[in-house]
């Protein structure tokens, strides 16, 4: 991303979304400014941060990542927020989107149902009696 500009508004308000995302009340020291500018000079937006801790929030809740991922030390550096960035939007197919695409099938006429079950009742039967015949002993080499 291209370095822009930042603010001290813009950290401020950064770190306000952060705490109200998160129920958190962090001081926001020297320290924590230097992160969210170096955060924010690269480009990032509050829209952005927003996805990422959702994002995190639904993975700690589903039990697939640890708590401390929402720490601002881990948040704000900026290898890990952007890889956590594109992994929210990664568009996984889930079951319910493949079959959404495949053609719904014909109903099932009653009547060939019925057929079809009498058929495979009739096919187990004959394969139940011929497994009931004893076997043969095997001749001697």
């Amino acid at each position: 991303m291209k370095a822009v500009v930042v603010s001290p508004l813009q950290i401020a308000q950064a770190h306000a979304l952060y705490c109200q995302l998160t129920g958190q009340n962090l001081s926001l020291g020297f320290d924590r400014e230097r992160m969210w500018f170096e955060l924010l000079r690269q480009g990032y937006q509050p829209e952005q941060l927003r996805r990422v801790i959702l994002y995190l929030q639904r993975e700690i809740r589903a039990q697939r990542r640890n708590v401390g991922a929402l720490k601002l030390s881990n948040l704000l550096q900026p290898d890990r927020f952007e890889e956590d960035l594109n992994i929210s939007r990664v568009k996984l197919n889930n079951p319910s989107s493949i079959q959404q695409t495949q053609p719904p099938l014909p109903p099932i006429n009653p009547l060939k149902q019925d057929l079809g079950r009498q058929r495979a009742l009739q096919c187990l039967q004959k394969l139940k009696a011929e497994l009931q015949i004893k076997p043969q002993p095997p001749e001697p080499i």
